[in-house]
């Protein structure tokens, strides 16, 4: 079957109609015809809370507001799962004597305990400028979040939570230890509660940031992106997205979800070895060598068979752990326009909501691997300012067909619309040199050493590099059309990062000895947004300087004035 028959077939729930891209020009100001199946109109849900203030809310703003009730019944149940090993493990090594015994109930209800305190002690407040979150019995702590610093509130909810309506409210700031680390954290508020405090927080962030001068990085989505809802407006959702259950089985392309029973199995061996000694270890392994050789004396027949069907077990395990464990983390995945903010919810045993607001998002990147290639498979994620490198929490759409993805793309952001420049033949060589020669060395030296089985896998290693080279340098290229630059590279994991011309905040050349004499460059895009920089691998050192340029001509003027000297590192100072 084909890939557009593939995308036909598998084509989510998009929503159309009122996009977020307004036409660049009025000709394009035709309305778009709605995917097969889905209907002319986009799909709009009423949002959780209107033009939330506290008292609409049925919340005082400046009022101190508790955790749930309920929140006694789930952090003592997350406490006693966090003890139960060592509990059962001292009853049983205890014989269950009687001492035992009462120091395991005692341990419980402490347990139990713990929970009411944290329920008791915990206390939050939204006033107009911060966010007050004061906790603790003996040792009090009071932290304060100002609103303007809130980079981002999402929203948990763990198997148990659900049970009994209630979630966790993780909120990060800039003022945070970096990393994706929250600043704060509700465990837990009921479920409608949790929504209304992000909307809350993120109205009375967008309030205070409004009246700010506009910075052209800071401000909102340039021309052609999701246009920011109203601050006073009643939020309305636009679902892009809805995960179709033929996806799901898109998992068994991903090497990652692959191995998910090797995982397990590790899992499995760490939690046993807790309980038994090592000694007890050390005995079954004895005990297991023995069994293999006495399979061997038996008849190589017979040890064959096992080994032949665990691999044939192994090989129906890995696909089904990979549909199996890829179901529990993307279920029901979906994207939504919420007011000024793009949001993702997804997973089985624990459901996770992430706002990306549409001021914080510079550009979105697009990867996949060979054998997504084959299938026209790719995974689209947010470059967003605040995540760092967390790859999980930006992704915008899971593994699915090019095509589809590009019309998600096309309505939630803005897709880049130009021709990637390829790279020069000093790349190829290079690409292939790097992927055939490593290898080919090391059989040459085990041929030489007499490890003729050594040097017979390299010598294989070494063909496999010829295609794979070839791969690496057919993926190079860079390319601006007017409002994103683009990059991209990788074989076994290809990725092309797009970012906007106004969240480029410098350009950085790297040189080594031999790419100097090539006459080549790695060119990194430098952004304040996802790992901080894209790189463009062994561009021509000249036509990149002449692509910077035409980018940001102010960043780049400086260095062309210099003359035709090529450093190792430059990076020109920031526009303006």
């Amino acid at each position: 079957m084909s890939a557009p028959d593939e995308a036909e077939q598998g084509r989510p729930h998009l929503g159309d109609g009122d996009g977020p891209r307004p036409p660049r020009d009025p000709a394009e100001a035709v309305p778009a015809e709605a995917p097969e199946g889905t209907g002319s109109a986009p799909v709009e849900e009423p949002g959780p809370v209107g033009a939330l203030d506290g008292a609409e809310a049925g919340l005082a703003p400046d009022a101190d507001r508790r955790l749930s009730p309920l929140t006694v019944v789930t952090a003592s149940i997350n406490h006693v799962r966090s003890f139960i090993v060592p509990i059962v493990v001292a009853l049983v090594a205890g014989s269950f004597n009687p001492w035992v015994l009462g120091g395991s109930a005692a341990t419980l209800v402490a347990l139990v305990v713990t929970g009411f305190v944290t329920y008791k002690t915990v206390r939050y407040r939204v006033s107009p400028e911060r966010l007050e979150i004061r906790s603790g019995l003996v040792s009090r702590s009071r932290r304060t979040i100002p609103l303007e610093r809130i980079r981002g509130v999402d929203i948990t909810s763990t198997l148990l939570h659900r049970v009994f309506g209630l979630a966790v409210v993780k909120i990060e700031a800039a003022a945070g230890g970096g990393g994706g680390k929250e600043e704060g954290k509700l465990d837990a508020v009921t479920a409608a509660d949790a929504e209304r405090l992000r909307v809350e927080l993120l109205r009375r962030r967008a309030l205070l940031t409004a009246g700010a001068a506009a910075d052209p990085v800071e401000g909102g989505p340039e021309a052609g992106e999701a246009p920011e809802a109203d601050a006073g407006a009643d939020p309305r959702d636009v679902v892009y997205f809805r995960m179709p259950n033929r996806w799901y089985l898109y998992a068994v392309l991903s090497l990652g979800y692959l191995l998910t029973p090797f995982a397990a199995l590790a899992a499995l061996f760490g939690f046993l070895s807790q309980l038994v000694d090592d000694d007890a270890i050390a005995d079954y392994a004895v005990e297991g060598v023995d069994a293999v050789q006495d399979l061997v004396r038996s008849g190589v027949a017979v040890l064959l068979i096992l080994v032949v069907g665990a691999a044939v077990l192994l090989l129906v395990a890995m696909p089904l752990f990979a549909v199996g464990s890829y179901l529990v983390s993307h279920w029901k995945f979906t994207l939504r326009r919420h007011g000024d903010a793009l949001v993702t919810e997804r997973g089985l045993l624990t459901r996770h909501s992430v706002t990306l607001e549409h001021r914080r998002i510079r550009g979105h990147e697009l990867s996949d691997n060979p054998m997504q290639r084959m299938r026209s498979l790719v995974r689209l994620s947010a470059i967003v300012t605040g995540l760092g490198e967390s790859a999980t929490r930006a992704a915008l759409l899971p593994m699915g067909p090019r095509a589809v993805v590009d019309d998600v793309l096309a309505r939630a952001l803005r897709p880049f619309e130009g021709v990637l420049t390829p790279h020069p033949p000093a790349a190829r060589s290079r690409r292939l040199f790097r992927a055939v020669v490593p290898p080919a060395v090391v059989a040459v030296a085990a041929a030489l050493s007499g490890f003729y089985w050594v040097a017979g896998a390299f010598a294989v290693l070494a063909l496999l590099g010829v295609p794979l080279g070839l791969s690496r340098y057919r993926a190079l290229g860079h390319g601006y059309d007017g409002h994103l630059v683009s990059v991209r590279s990788g074989s076994l994991s290809r990725t092309q990062a797009s970012v906007r011309r106004d969240a480029v905040i410098g350009w950085r050349w790297e040189q080594s000895l031999f790419q100097r004499r090539a006459g080549l460059a790695t060119v990194k895009v430098t952004v304040g947004a996802g790992s901080g920089g894209y790189d463009a691998v062994d561009a021509d050192f000249a036509e990149s300087v002449a692509f910077a340029h035409g980018v940001t001509p102010g960043m780049v003027r400086q260095f062309l004035e210099a003359g035709p000297g090529k450093p190792e590192k430059h990076e020109p100072p920031r526009e303006g």
